[in-house]
Parts: C-alpha cells; sequence; structure tokens
C-alpha cells in the first residue's frame, strides 16, 4: 500500500494558498492526499504578540492566516506535519520541544522528532546551521534580544547527536537546510544558472548544513526533503552499501514557484497499515529522549556530547529491553493523543490595535509538553532554562481545550482522520486520564552535563568554525564524490523530476528504490498552471534577487 503525501517547501504562513492547492489537486487529478509534510519557515504566528518573535525585517512581517487555524475558524483539510526553518514565531515553537499538535490536524515535530504514520517512519530537525551556536545549550527564552531571537532557531548538537543514534530504517527526513554535498549528485550546473550566488559556496563545498551531512552519512534515508534556498533541486545520492536517498528541496510558497510536490510512498510495515491516518509516536525515538535525559544544557556557552574513549556511555540506541521499559511506561499505546490547547488569544483582524504598540509576550509553559514531559520522565529545557535563571514559570490565563473532535470529524469525513465511531477514542480517553508518575522538582533530579572541559563564554563562543566539531565528537563525515558518468546521469536517473500536472504518471523505477507518482504545481492559487522547468543544460536565467544572497550569510533574517 502506498501514501501519497504532498511535499512543501517554505510555507511562509500561506496555508490558505497551500490548503487551496491540495485540494484543487485533489479535485483535478482526482486522488486523494494522505499527508501534507512542510520543510521550515512554517511561521505558526497565533496573533500580533508572536510576530514580534519573528527575526525578519519589519517590513516582511505578516500575520499571514495561520491563526485562522489556530483559533478554530478554520480547519485543516489534510493532516500536516512539519518542521521549524528561520522564519518562525520561535517563542510558540519553543513551547513544544519534542513536538505537538500547533493547530487541529497540524503537528510540529520539535526540535528534532520522529513519528510514525502508517507503517512509514518520519524524521526531521528543525532550524538552521550556525557553527557559533551548535555546541550551545537551549539557554533562548522570550522576551527575546536581537540575537537570542536569532539563535533560538539555531539547530543544537543535541538533537543531532539524538537523531544519529536512531538505527537507519527512517523513510523521510526533513531538515529546513540542505545536506552539504547534494549539489554534487543533481543538475548542478542548472542550480548555479538560476542562483548564481551559489557558484562559490558550492565549488568551496560550503553550501548547506555539515550536521545535516552527518545525519545523511549516517542514516541513509530513501528519502530527504528541504527548503530554505528557495529553488527547487532534485538529487540522488548513493550510500556505499547500496542504498540511496532521494534528496528534494522545493521552493516558497509564490505564484509559478515550485514549492509543492506531491509523491507516492510505500508503506514499509503492511500490517501498521489503518483506513484512519493518525499519529505515533515513535518507539526508539521516545527511548532515546528517555536515555540522553540527562545530556540536556541550558548553557550560553560551549558542551559536548559524550564520545568514544570516555568513561561515560556514548552509544544510546536502546536495547530491546529498554524499549519495552519505554512501552510500559506508556501502556502498551503509542498513538499521538489529540490534546491541542490554546493558551493565547487568536488574532482579531477587527480589533484595531496598533502594532507599533504590540510586545513581545512572555515565555509560556505548554501543557502539552508538561504531559509528554510527565510521562516519559524528561524535562522540558523551557522549564529547566527558566527556573535555572529564577524565572517565574508562567502558565497562561487563557487556556480554551480543544475537545471537538467531532467538530473535525464533520469538517473531514471524507478523510475519517478523527473517526469518533472508532472504538479506539475510548482507549486514548483512559490513556490520557491515566495518573503520571510523580516527580521531583526538575532543578534537583537533572544530572549536570559533564563537560569534557571548561566552557568558553558566549563571546569566546562566537569565533567558532567548523573546525571546532572534533572528530571526538563526531565523525569525519563527507559525501561521496560522485565520477563524471555518475554525475552527468545523476538527474537523469532520478525519479523526482519535472512533470507537467495535467498529465500525471509513474516515472521509472530507480534501482533498488520504488516508483513515485508526482504531481507538481508551480502556482498559488487554484487556477494557476503550472510552470515546467526545462531540463536541459540551458534553463531560462532567472534574475537573481539581491535579498537571497544573505540566506547563507551571518545574518539569518532572509
Amino acid at each position: 500500500m502506498k501514501m501519497k503525501i504532498a511535499v512543501e517547501g517554505c510555507a511562509h504562513g500561506e496555508l490558505e494558498k497551500i490548503y487551496d492547492l491540495v485540494e484543487s489537486i485533489q479535485l483535478r487529478e482526482k486522488i486523494k492526499i494522505d499527508l501534507l509534510i512542510c520543510c521550515g519557515d512554517f511561521q505558526s504566528t497565533r496573533n500580533l504578540e508572536d510576530l514580534q518573535c519573528m527575526a525578519v525585517p519589519k517590513k516582511h512581517l505578516d500575520i499571514c492566516t495561520f491563526y485562522k487555524y489556530y483559533s478554530g475558524e478554520k480547519i485543516a483539510p489534510v493532516l500536516t506535519i512539519f518542521i521549524g526553518g528561520n522564519h518562525e514565531a520561535s517563542n510558540y515553537l519553543q513551547e513544544l520541544p519534542y513536538g505537538g499538535w500547533v493547530a487541529p490536524n497540524i503537528y510540529y515535530l520539535g526540535y528534532a522528532g520522529v513519528i510514525n504514520i502508517n507503517g512509514i517512519r518520519i524524521g526531521g530537525i528543525s532550524g538552521i546551521y550556525k557553527g557559533h551556536d551548535y555546541l550551545k545549550g537551549r539557554f533562548e527564552f522570550c522576551p527575546f534580544n536581537e540575537s537570542t531571537k536569532r539563535s533560538v532557531y539555531h539547530i543544537r548538537q543535541i538533537d543531532v547527536f539524538r537523531l544519529k543514534q536512531l538505527t537507519p530504517k527512517v523513510d523521510i527526513l526533513l531538515s529546513h537546510d540542505w545536506p552539504r554535498g547534494v549539489t554534487n549528485f543533481g543538475n548542478k550546473k542548472q542550480l548555479v544558472r538560476f542562483k548564481p550566488a551559489f557558484k562559490e559556496e558550492i565549488d568551496e563545498n560550503k553550501l548547506g548544513s555539515l550536521p545535516c551531512e552527518d545525519l545523511l552519512m549516517t542514516l541513509k534515508p530513501p528519502y530527504w526533503f528541504s527548503a530554505h534556498l528557495h529553488c527547487k533541486f532534485s538529487a540522488l545520492i548513493p550510500h556505499e552499501d547500496g542504498r540511496s536517498t532521494k534528496f528534494l528541496a522545493l521552493d516558497k510558497c509564490l505564484p509559478k514557484r515550485r514549492f509543492l510536490q506531491v509523491l507516492d510512498i510505500e508503506c514499509r510495515d503492511e500490517e501498521s497499515v489503518k483506513s484512519n491516518y493518525e499519529l505515533c509516536y515513535d518507539l526508539e525515538w521516545l527511548t532515546i529522549l528517555y536515555l540522553t535525559n540527562h545530556l540536556i544544557s541550558i548553557r550560553g556557552s560551549n558542551g559536548y556530547m559524550p564520545g568514544d574513549g570516555g568513561c561515560e556511555r556514548f552509544n544510546f540506541t536502546p536495547t530491546e529491553e529498554e524499549k519495552e521499559s519505554l512501552l510500559k511506561r506508556f501502556q502498551n499505546n503509542l498513538r499521538i493523543p489529540l490534546n491541542f490547547v490554546r493558551i493565547v488569544e487568536p488574532y482579531n483582524p477587527t480589533s484595531g490595535i496598533d502594532f507599533d504598540l504590540v510586545q513581545q509576550p512572555k515565555a509560556f509553559i505548554n501543557p502539552q509538553t508538561t504531559e509528554f514531559c510527565d510521562r516519559l520522565n524528561i524535562d522540558d529545557p523551557l522549564r529547566l532554562a527558566m527556573l535555572m535563571t529564577g524565572q517565574d514559570l508562567n502558565t497562561s490565563n487563557y487556556v480554551d481545550q480543544f475537545t471537538s473532535n467531532d467538530s473535525i470529524s464533520s469538517e473531514r469525513n471524507d478523510n475519517a482522520l478523527l473517526d469518533d465511531n472508532n472504538s479506539s477514542n475510548d482507549d486514548e480517553q483512559e490513556t490520557l486520564e491515566a495518573p503520571f508518575q510523580n516527580r521531583a522538582p526538575l532543578a534537583s533530579v537533572l544530572p549536570k552535563p559533564k563537560w569534557r572541559h571548561d566552557s568558553t563564554t558566549t563571546d569566546d563562543a562566537s569565533t567558532l568554525d567548523d573546525s571546532s566539531l572534533s572528530t571526538s565528537n563526531r565523525s569525519i563525515f563527507s559525501l561521496p564524490t560522485p565520477n563524471k558518468q555518475q554525475n552527468s546521469n545523476m538527474s537523469d536517473s532520478f525519479a523526482i523530476d519535472e512533470l507537467n500536472l495535467s498529465s500525471p504518471k509513474v516515472l521509472p523505477t530507480i534501482p533498488g528504490g520504488e516508483d513515485v507518482l508526482k504531481v507538481e504545481t508551480g502556482g498559488c492559487g487554484k487556477d494557476k498552471q503550472p510552470e515546467v522547468l526545462e531540463t536541459d543544460d540551458k534553463p531560462p536565467i532567472k534574475k537573481f534577487k539581491r535579498r537571497n544572497q544573505a540566506i547563507y550569510a551571518k545574518e539569518d533574517s532572509d
């Protein structure tokens, strides 16, 4: 059995346009899309206070349409999962470090996360890579200054370290950044024609994320999806063991841009396939989170993960006994509860509030995260950072429990995502009402991170470059260099390629891979026609926008 999964690049808050397009494709192609994946810059701004927490120039601050899905005015018509990028309401996403529902039917994977849906295992890492923040802890919380407003969405080593503990059976991996080196395995000449400023970084092998390259070579997933660079690019990365990774990056949601693509993904575990598409926690990932809880840091200075040669455990790939013990903690039920809670008042376009008078909000503790941490007996980094710095733990007075499974089902009977006739709902309610294990105060139970040497100051850390990632703390990683013949045929053999929306077809099978049904569009509206990119070596020259030059520069605001 296969799932039809729509993959979207940078959403930039345009949920109405994206969902309208998804529904238009379903009607036009007479297909049903089971899942929407967004690869960052989601912009889940609930109100104007959230908008103040985004690290973008003021002229680009736009509330967009997410607030309609947060308030309940609209319901997402397709189950949606996403990772964070660098254009985010970081205060909201920081409330959900391990993931959670940001609105009914819209699920965030957290700083890093792995979930299961119908036998397909999807993992992701949020944010972008900056070497000067990579080794730091999660010390930021709202209200942010101009520095922490950016550092809060920079990925941290603990998230990469945790993902590397996974056994290499993840079907799909998501990142906002591209893994470094993937440009060697696609139509690099075409990419440079469209993005001339990338040439120097590509030639010097600096385009993309080092940690994502490390993950790519460690986990070797069949699929890897990214965004961030505002262009479409596909590649096929071979691995030494005969496996390969199909890489696809997509554009941002704008007219005549290639930002959405529909794929057929095989459900690996046929026994787990159900008529209802529901998200489940990944047992191995939960166990890794539990085993590595003591490695959490809230310091603004550098720390290190344990490595080979030390006296402490450094391999946290769980044993079967550890996973079985964790499964009992969840009472053998890994379904992600439908426990979305509104904790702030949604934006009201008729309120007449002067945006210039709006301030950043306080940091709030989210009930979803508290429930998850209590069940797993781990710590919330945001809560810990606030406690350790003597801040009050703010809990919202605006708590509006969204309990209307009936309303979601009535809106979406066609997908039957939240079918109330499903007898398993009773089991879920019992699980949610089960008493959680009592926990001691966070400050008293969290072991101190075991630093390998005296940490440098925050100022010193700002000079950290890639050379600081010593081989004692990471493997020496580099994508294999394709030979000339392999490189010249790479884009032609890759099944994810341009296809006219009006005539979908099954593309050729990649050796060792699956057939991929692909539907692509180039517009944001229902009536937009697709823009087909020529695949020869002479694509139309696109005027390079000056603001794109800073995407990988020191400033992250673009």
